[in-house]
């Protein structure tokens, strides 16, 4: 019997149209792990999808690539969605990918977390890094939407709390692919012309898509390179986006950043009023004091009797003319006294003393004879008595 012989494209080609008219792989959603993924300077991603028992070549081209919010990474758990299909060259059959997602978690959350995870190890939300907000603001830049009502209330609460300060509002879009574009070079430009002195960026609450654009990578880097402080008020309280994280404080709301933003006029006219108080009763203390002080020096002998004040000085001056005179005088008899008894020591220990009972002092050539063999015969000899001198050979 004889049989048709194919070519490998006819194989390819039949299989091909099988795959393609069956309605169970032109549309279904797989899930898997990632592996083995890569993206090529083309745009497209190729990966395989696997699980315990087998894996599937994927590809996804750069058009269905653009709209991903997140970057699937290898070992990321993943729910794909396309169609089978063989690619013919090959004569493999992969997986067309036309949406891709994270098991267990959307992609817009996946993504949130990847960047916050970069963008916290590249230090955008280290907190040395956060500017103090000043305390009495001269302008404030709202970069926000000028038709939401985020931007009235903002309006509306800055002006009752502080109208001392401007507020000039940065029109900009909060919402579509156009928006963080448009918020970032909003910041970028109130830095550049220093329109003011503090920005505050946000707007109302939303779903998280709605609220996306204040997630987005460039709008983070925009807040953390402006030199002017920053507030971020997107959303409700339970709202968080990346914005939050970079800047420079959080507001729970458009109206609770409007509140942090300057201070209540009616709190400062009170606190001034209370300082003002106090300073009165500070001055008042100061007055009776000094009053009392001077009342004091009024009532003292010396302002009504200034000579008072001579005469106690002069009486002071003859009393301590006294005692110095008698310090010297006891000081002169002791000095007396000690040297009496020192002349009487020294007239006791004095030759002249000994001299007066008999005795002499004989003196020759070398001085004071003490000895018979300090003389020779004939050597003149002088004698010392109490009342005077005898000269005298020694035989």
């Amino acid at each position: 019997m004889a049989q048709n012989v194919l070519s490998v494209s006819q194989v390819n080609g039949h299989i091909k149209g099988l795959l393609d008219g069956d309605p169970l792989l032109s549309g279904l959603f797989v899930r898997g792990e990632v592996s083995n993924y890569k993206m090529y300077p083309s745009g497209h991603h190729y990966f395989s999808l696997k699980d315990e028992g087998g894996a599937i070549r994927c590809v996804m081209f750069r058009r269905e690539a653009s709209t991903l919010r997140f970057r699937p990474q290898s070992g990321m758990k993943v729910i794909a969605f396309g169609r089978v299909a063989v690619f013919p060259r090959d004569g493999q059959y992969q997986l067309y990918v036309s949406a891709l997602s994270p098991d267990g978690v959307g992609d817009l959350h996946a993504a949130f977390e990847q960047l916050k995870a970069r963008l916290a190890a590249e230090g955008l939300f280290d907190e040395n890094h956060k500017k103090p907000l000043p305390r009495f603001p001269k302008r404030i830049a709202l970069v926000t939407s000028p038709a939401g009502a985020a931007v009235r209330d903002m309006l509306r609460i800055l002006g009752a709390r502080w109208p001392q300060s401007e507020v000039y509002v940065v029109p900009c879009r909060v919402q579509g692919a156009e928006a963080p574009g448009e918020i970032a070079g909003a910041i970028a430009w109130v830095n550049a012309h220093a329109l003011a002195d503090l920005i505050i960026t946000g707007r109302g609450g939303g779903s998280m898509e709605d609220l996306w654009c204040f997630n987005d990578e460039g709008v983070a880097r925009a807040i953390y390179a402006s030199r002017i402080p920053v507030i971020s008020a997107v959303g409700h309280e339970p709202d968080v986006t990346i914005a939050d994280y970079v800047a420079d404080l959080r507001a729970a709301t458009p109206s609770n950043a409007a509140e942090l933003a300057v201070p209540d006029q009616n709190e400062q006219y009170a606190l001034l009023a209370h300082l003002s108080r106090r300073m009165g009763r500070a001055m008042e203390r100061e007055l009776a004091g000094a009053r009392s002080a001077l009342e004091q020096a009024g009532r003292s002998r010396m302002l009504q009797n200034p000579m008072s004040w001579v005469d106690d000085r002069r009486m002071l001056l003859d009393y301590q003319r006294d005692r110095l005179a008698h310090g010297l005088t006891a000081a002169m008899g002791k000095d007396r006294e000690r040297f009496a008894r020192l002349a009487a020591s020294l007239d006791a220990l004095s030759p002249l003393k000994v001299l007066g009972r008999g005795y002499a002092i004989a003196r020759g050539p070398g001085g004071v004879v003490k000895s018979t063999e300090d003389v020779m015969p004939g050597d003149e000899l002088k004698l010392r008595l109490s009342d005077g001198e005898i000269a005298c050979e020694v035989l």
